[in-house]
């Protein structure tokens, strides 16, 4: 079996372009507290998961991008490992600190400040798959409120205190999460739970998302399977 992902991936786009046009209208009301620019990777080191819908549409633009291009791509998979691997040691870390004892407010405080470098991320600080960032990378720059917390980039001009209209990245999140759900009932997989997962965006350019790994049900093989079985008892 093979999934269209192209009417999940087109929702997922949808949400992609309503961030572009928050970005703009914030940025052109606050021009000189928005502070984004060619060549600032701030935000291509900050440690972040993408849901399930995320994951999918990255490495389906990532393989697309880079079909037969087989050197670029096999460096990109090289970065890409070593980021998984910072972000394993990382979340690791961050399981010993909650048994420990350290409050949640206090290991997301930790992970805030933690730097891992994007694989996507080039020699010339410039993004290899800009035109498909995730919704994270598009809102930051700009004020965003994580459960009630107000966030901005260190390098804005925003003031901390100070009024502003701020992007609820809970309400993004419940989205992304829904198209995700969408997506499993779709795929009719044996993983009723995936919609769930969050994965870093090193994961998702290493993963093979095939039938197998997604759980999907074969009804064809289902029936024979079944026919079988009626064939041996009968």
């Amino acid at each position: 079996m093979t999934i269209d992902f192209t009417p999940f991936f087109e929702k997922y786009e949808t949400l992609l372009k309503a961030a572009d046009e928050v970005f703009g209208r914030i940025r052109e009301e606050y021009p000189h507290c928005v502070k984004c620019d060619e060549g600032c990777s701030d935000c291509c080191h900050a440690l972040f998961d993408l849901t399930l819908i995320e994951a999918l549409y990255i490495n389906h633009q990532f393989n697309r991008t880079y079909q037969g291009r087989d050197d670029e791509k096999a460096e990109i998979v090289e970065k890409a490992n070593r980021a998984d691997r910072q972000a394993y040691k990382i979340k690791k870390e961050a399981y010993r600190a909650l048994e420990s004892g350290l409050t949640e407010e206090e290991i997301l405080g930790d992970l805030a400040k933690k730097r891992i470098r994007c694989p996507l991320l080039n020699a010339r600080d410039l993004c290899s798959l800009y035109d498909h960032r995730p919704a994270t990378c598009r809102f930051y720059g700009i004020p965003t409120a994580i459960g009630g917390k107000g966030h901005t980039c260190g390098r804005s001009g925003f003031v901390p205190g100070e009024p502003y209209p701020t992007v609820n990245m809970d309400i993004v999140q419940q989205r992304l999460y829904q198209i995700s759900e969408e997506l499993v009932s779709a795929l009719k997989t044996r993983y009723v739970k995936m919609s769930e997962m969050l994965v870093p965006l090193s994961m998702a350019l290493l993963t093979i998302y095939d039938d197998e790994y997604l759980g999907i049900v074969d009804s064809d093989n289902e029936n024979a399977d079944v026919a079988n079985k009626e064939d041996v008892h009968g």
